[in-house]
């Protein structure tokens, strides 16, 4: 081969390397960033990456657009692999045209989507853009439709996992929702549907893009993203740990890791973590990270609706889901955020073939008009329907309370839990035991002499009778009562015994979740 050709093709691989340019490298880099290329080589494993579309451009003739060469057309697209594992990726190239979206470079990531899914292997999607190319006006805005149904379409088949490293604007945020897990950055990463400028011109509120958009914004407030992180490189480990806990796509369990922890061992300090005192709160957390093997735990949306805690870890080396209540923030209550939170990540879990283990201590729906109004009926029947639809092993472990309607929406027997563990602390009943004795014994507290102690005196016959572990236990609703300093063996027992669980369901179109 004569190699004056094989000299072109190595200076034409050059040029389009180097993206926008060195003056749109440098000043990417000055704003803190790195390079859709740089951003890619960190996050695959060393040598992996095989790009695809590199000789790409767009074809739009509009505008002087003719004359304006966008390597790439503006993102980066193929695949590698990540501890060893098929992964599929894109990276927006902010260097050229502002990573704007156009025809071509949609039809790149519409290419990388249907690949991933052919083969089954987690896609990664790095978003730094400007948003649809207004040069090239429909063919733009049909390129993101592509996209989204794509998305749609791969949704609970294999993980898609959207990062946020720059502007995300517009119709360029609808890819990232469909996704499974989004990723942000502070001070780098922005989402919006309509940015500062228009929401002044249109309502006169002042707000900057940060505020309106930024990492922390949509990491507490919104409920939007899922993991936030200071840098880029502590995102891209993240995005790592992450795929760890997930399996390839949908038809595969996920990867078992050798670990060192006993499965055996016993935490006799969960003998005495829960308080004395019912109305004492206690960090879930602690007995979370207690049971994990190494005491690792992965919190999906940690910032977020935090009386409930949701997550990854691992028990004898395998990926289970953790969905808990934290009576540390408003007693445990279930609310409209929660009841999101729970949903979407007990349907994750579930998609993706990850055992559900749930931790529960909740005294009920947190009450109020701001609540009703903004439908918490219709949001908490999400996790009713998210528990029941779930096929995955699920085991449920009461620590303390366990009352009314929340106590059936986090995973009771009737909702499909496999296995359910009580402590000795557990108070299972309609409603608390001062709540059920003041209703059931007015007459007899109000007609005694001294009130308080009748009252005191009929809340116990109440805990006594009704709400404890061993009344529930007597009717099969509670498998077992043990000792909370055997909870971790107990649990590695249970989901070891339902290794092997199928459970069929009647063959329809989809359900109808309450959205």
């Amino acid at each position: 081969m004569p190699q004056d050709k094989i000299a072109e093709l190595r200076e034409l691989k050059e040029k389009i390397k180097l993206g926008g340019g060195q003056k749109a490298v440098d000043k990417q880099h000055e704003k803190g960033k790195l390079t859709a290329r740089e951003r890619i080589l960190k996050l695959l494993d060393q040598g992996s990456f095989v790009e695809i579309d590199a000789f790409v451009e767009h074809r739009c003739t509009n505008f002087g657009m003719e004359k304006n060469k966008a390597p790439g057309d503006g993102v980066v697209t193929g695949y590698g692999t990540i501890d060893g594992r098929l992964v599929y990726i894109f990276a927006q190239d902010f260097t050229v045209m502002g990573g704007s979206l156009g025809e071509m470079h949609a039809a790149k990531i519409v290419k990388t989507q249907e690949m991933a899914l052919k083969v089954g292997a987690p896609l990664i999607g790095i978003n730094d853009s400007g948003g649809a190319r207004i040069q090239e006006g429909v063919d733009a805005l049909s390129g993101y439709g592509k996209i989204f149904y794509n998305n749609t379409i791969a949704s609970g088949v294999i993980p898609q996992i959207s990062v946020i490293l720059g502007p995300c604007a517009g119709g360029a945020v609808y890819s990232p929702a469909i996704t499974d897990f989004i990723f942000m950055v502070k001070n780098i990463s922005k989402m919006f549907i309509t940015g500062p400028n228009v929401i002044e011109t249109v309502t006169g509120e002042k707000v900057s893009a940060e505020e309106l958009g930024g990492a922390m914004t949509h990491n507490t407030v919104s409920g939007v993203a899922h993991f936030v992180d200071d840098t880029e490189d502590e995102c891209i480990e993240r995005i790592k740990k992450l795929l760890s806990f997930l399996p390839q796509n949908n038809l595969e369990t996920t990867p078992v890791q050798t670990v060192q922890d006993d499965i055996n061992r016993i935490d006799e300090k969960l003998n005495t973590l829960v308080p004395d005192n019912p109305n004492k709160a206690y960090d879930m957390k602690d007995i979370v990270f207690t049971l994990a093997d190494n005491g690792e735990f992965l919190e999906y949306q940690p910032y977020y609706a935090q009386n409930i805690i949701t997550g990854f870890m691992r028990l004898n080396g395998r990926s289970v889901g953790v969905v808990a209540s934290q009576p540390k923030v408003l007693a445990g209550c279930l609310d409209i955020n929660a009841s999101d939170k729970a949903a979407r990540f007990i349907r994750t879990c579930d998609a993706f073939n990850i055992p559900l283990l749930t931790l529960m201590d909740v005294p009920g729906f947190l009450p109020g008009t701001n609540q009703e109004y903004g439908g918490i009926i219709r949001h908490g029947a999400k996790m009713l329907y998210a528990f029941s639809e779930a096929t995955v092993p699920k085991v449920t472990v009461i620590t303390r309370k366990a009352y009314g309607g929340s106590y059936i929406a986090m995973c009771n027997k009737e909702l499909g839990a496999d296995m359910v563990l009580a402590w000795p602390t557990a108070e299972i009943a309609v409603m608390g035991p001062e709540g059920a004795a003041n209703i059931i014994f007015k007459k007899e507290i109000s007609e005694a002499e001294d009130k308080n102690s009748k009252r005191q005196e009929k809340i116990k016959e109440y805990r006594d009778t009704v709400a404890n572990p061993y009344a529930a236990a007597s009717r099969g609703y509670v498998d077992a009562v043990i000792e909370p300093s055997e909870t971790r063996k107990r649990i590695i027992s249970a989901f070891d015994m339902l290794t092997g669980k199928r459970e069929m369901r009647p063959v329809k179109k989809h359900g109808n979740i309450p959205l």
